[in-house]
């Protein structure tokens, strides 16, 4: 059984490594956002309750949220662990979450400097027919400024602009350090240094996991 969360800022690869994380623990990635799409399109209770904050723009509840989550860890793929997106945001979410006897085991943080992120936000291009992405420094289209798929325009998109890219890192570190802190105190927090390639990222992660897999087993048979 493996429960954890991935923790980092905009840009950092979460998405990534939770997607590698997926394959070699044979866990499920828990999108919050996707559990309400589709608690919302089921038109379950607790769906039909949160598409009515929803449909006002404003944020569902965090008892909603946190009861949605709860039904969705229930379901058989969860049974050996999982991988928590976007939950939870807040220490509040984070205790609550704990009180229904779901605690985690390993809270990951991917550590990337701000002007790397920076880097790799702003140079994002999308294509504006079909959504494909490329990047002005690790992916390259063959022709510039043109989708190799579709041959439609690329462009960049608002929240990728360098001062709205600079505000996000800025409101992230603002609303996670609280939670950064209470997951230090439980003594599950791990960095991980998220700058290098691909792999060289998911080696530094699997060295931090298993360690401290290593390190909960001995305590659990001492």
């Amino acid at each position: 059984m493996m429960r954890l969360i991935l923790l980092g800022p905009p840009g950092a690869g979460k998405g990534t490594q939770a997607g590698l994380l997926k394959k070699r623990y044979s866990i499920p990635q828990v999108s919050t956002g996707d559990i309400l799409r589709q608690a919302v399109a089921e038109g379950t209770p607790l769906g039909i309750q949160a598409r009515s904050y929803m449909g006002k723009g404003v944020l569902v509840p965090d008892e909603v949220v946190i009861r949605i989550v709860r039904e969705r860890l229930k379901k058989p793929d969860c049974e050996k662990g999982y991988i928590l997106d976007g939950f939870p945001r807040t220490v509040v979410q984070a205790q609550a979450f704990e009180a229904m006897d779901e605690p985690l085991d390993h809270a990951l943080s991917l550590e990337v400097q701000e002007e790397e992120l920076v880097r790799r936000l702003t140079g994002r291009r999308i294509c504006e027919t079909c959504g494909a992405l490329f990047h002005i420094d690790f992916r390259l289209p063959r022709d510039s400024g043109i989708c190799d798929q579709c041959g439609g325009r690329l462009s960049q998109r608002d929240d990728d602009r360098e001062e709205t890219v600079r505000r996000r890192l800025e409101v992230y570190r603002a609303e996670t350090a609280s939670l950064m802190d209470h997951y230090a105190r439980r003594g599950i927090l791990w960095r991980v240094e998220g700058q290098g390639t691909v792999q060289e990222v998911f080696r530094r992660i699997l060295e931090v996991l298993e360690g401290a897999e290593a390190r909960r087993s001995g305590r659990r048979s001492s």
